[in-house]
């Protein structure tokens, strides 16, 4: 089957009338251009993560690299920030959908983290339309109007984007080169940037970015070469980039200093990605039996391998002039139940409270109406608009980072693994990637963490606290259960209108597999649009 070709690219999305704005000859021949030149060295760093398992499943595990002592030892600094990026003391997620885009603008947050990742479902619509907002919320023409008449626009003081391209990992299967995938990093970083970059430069602000999902140094290498030729290509000065890795992955850890160091020129800070850190902990090590993790509700922040890596990103971050942003708060406003409300926010309260102790110079939270906590939570304890004299004594040792986490695993884990994995992913395939479950704001990383640990307790046959062992039968008859839960809770109608079939199959296929796949994502995303 043959596609159009725009500006090299193939496109086998279809191409709807408004899809040309973002998808021109122009844009698309930057993209590909960004493929041709970045591609391979993209694939050959995604053979090394399928090594560097080998090596951990061989007993090799994580260490801090003794060819780079340099870099951990040097006095470099990265930039100071612009001053839209100088206080970032609360900022709020969210997807690219155009009404949520508004309300993240006029949340009262410092920034917005404007997500095309982890948070958005990428079908073809939600990615280009997502672009179409993008566009539009740079140009603060952006308005939406709700099926029942309400009018959304934005207000005269907005917070900051910075945006979050898709993972090295991904691809997008819409837009070919030579007949393949090209890089859905590149294609969601291309497209905002050509179309962005001088407008935001304009304005007084910038290309501001999130990188997700960073292994190594090399890998954010690799960003760093794609920023230094696409400045050049579209004539915009040196160090227009500014970008926050979200270090959450164990690997990248254990290179967050020099993670930092290849991004220095364009580097702003780093992020405590907690739940796909938890994620990515279980995954690494999910072959060897000392890492066999308890109920999820128990690795908490406070646990010594979760405090061990907050306070190490802090310091990393700090000896080099840069931010260190603490983690989600994905809790949303309780309606109805003032008493449940208020207790959800005192949890939020005492997290950025903990945050802000710790040294932390801003935090993240998933719903606007966290905002205010969040800001007062940090302003009891940040009277600046950072934290970067602050350090501590501790020096994270590869031990501590890697330190086990005894704990029991309950019929209750695993029954809140299998709803909330299943019932995400149910969401996802329908588009929607930041979903509202039990008062909390889900995204993918919800799912993962739920099919990685099911997978662990299966291949270790664990034993629950009361004795019995985890079966995949035991799976399935709790998932019975769960899924009964879910329909009294829908109703038949959208039950049954909704995407549980693929998303039972394909959540239980990969939780219970002798092979575990490094990414729920990958194949979930055949099944989209």
């Amino acid at each position: 089957m043959s596609h159009p070709v725009v500006g090299g690219l193939e496109i086998a999305g279809p191409l709807l009338p408004r899809y040309a704005e973002i998808l021109t000859p122009e844009a698309c021949a930057f993209v590909a251009d960004l493929e041709a030149r970045f591609g391979p060295r993209r694939r050959e760093l995604l053979a090394r993560r399928v090594e560097r398992q080998r090596e951990i499943d061989a007993g090799q595990l994580p260490d801090f690299l003794p060819e780079t002592a340099h870099i951990r030892g040097g006095d470099w600094r990265v930039p100071p920030p612009p001053a839209d990026l100088l206080d970032r003391r609360t900022e709020i997620t969210g997807p690219v959908d155009r009404k949520m885009a508004i309300n993240a603008l006029n949340s009262g947050a410092q920034c917005w983290m404007a997500d095309f990742e982890d948070a958005n479902s990428p079908t073809w619509e939600n990615v280009i339309e997502g672009q179409i907002n993008m566009r539009d919320a740079v140009c603060r023409t952006i308005t939406f109007t709700s099926p029942e008449g309400k009018a959304y626009a934005l207000k005269e003081k907005t917070a900051t984007i910075v945006t979050r391209p898709r993972g090295w990992h991904l691809e997008e299967k819409h837009a070919l080169l030579g007949g393949q995938r090209i890089s859905a990093s590149l294609f969601d970083w291309g497209l905002y940037f050509f179309h962005n970059a001088r407008e935001l430069l304009t304005r007084g602000s910038g290309p501001y970015f999130y990188l997700p999902k960073l292994e190594s140094h090399h890998e954010a290498r690799l960003w760093n070469d794609v920023f230094l030729h696409a400045q050049t290509a579209l004539g915009l000065p040196r160090g227009s980039v500014r970008v926050t890795v979200l270090i959450e992955t164990i690997l990248g850890a254990f290179e967050a200093e020099e993670i930092l160091y290849e991004l220095r020129e364009h580097a702003s800070g780093l992020n405590c990605g907690r739940w796909d850190y938890i994620f990515s902990f279980v995954k690494k090590l999910r072959n060897r039996p000392e890492y066999l993790f308890p109920d999820r509700t128990l690795i908490t922040m406070t646990v010594p391998f979760m405090r061990a890596y907050a306070l190490h990103v802090i310091n990393v971050c700090h000896r080099h002039g840069a931010y260190a942003m603490g983690g989600m708060a994905a809790q949303i406003p309780i309606k109805n139940d003032s008493a449940a409300n208020e207790a959800a926010l005192a949890k939020v309260r005492a997290d950025k409270e903990r945050e802000a102790r710790d040294g932390h110079d801003g935090t993240w939270v998933a719903h606007p109406g966290l905002v205010q906590a969040a800001i007062e939570a940090f302003g009891h304890h940040m009277k600046g608009p950072n934290q970067i004299d602050r350090f501590h004594d501790i020096k994270a040792t590869a031990a501590m980072l890697l330190e086990p986490l005894k704990g029991p695993i309950t019929e209750n884990g695993v029954r809140w693994n299998l709803h909330v994995g299943v019932r995400y992913l149910e969401a996802w395939l329908g588009g929607s990637g930041a979903e509202p479950i039990h008062h909390l704001m889900e995204d993918l990383a919800t799912s993962e963490i739920s099919r990685s640990q099911l997978w662990q307790w299966l291949k270790f046959s664990a034993t629950l606290d009361d004795g019995r062992k985890i079966t995949g039968e035991l799976y399935d008859a709790l998932l019975v259960e769960e899924l009964k839960k879910i329909r009294a809770e829908y109703g038949d109608a959208r039950y049954n209108g909704g995407h549980f079939e693929d998303a039972v199959e394909l959540f239980m296929r990969m939780s219970k597999s002798t092979h575990f796949d490094e990414f729920l994502s990958l194949p979930a995303y055949e099944l989209l649009p």
